[in-house]
């Protein structure tokens, strides 16, 4: 941590950087699920290949993993007295 630097602007850099490493991991998870769909269709029971609403489904989980692993370091780490 910075000397000076406060709370918010520590545990908001932390955030960021896990978010766009999270955006890049979403970007490609995606593009590399829609170009494996139709070798996987045969595989999928009940849910359709091209399922928006399981897409959307899974990358909001993601995205709140993300938020809640990301945001207790950043406080933790955001907290230490230097």
């Amino acid at each position: 941590m910075a000397l000076g630097a406060q709370l918010g602007h520590v545990v908001g850099l932390a955030m960021r950087e896990s978010a766009m490493a999270t955006l890049a991991g979403v970007a490609l998870g995606i593009g590399a699920a829609l170009a494996t769909t139709r070798a996987l269709g045969a595989l999928l029971f009940g849910v359709a290949s091209l399922d928006g609403f399981t897409f959307a489904a899974a990358t909001l989980l993601l995205l709140g993993v993300t938020v809640v692993a990301g945001f207790l370091p950043a406080l933790r780490g955001a907290r230490v007295d230097p």
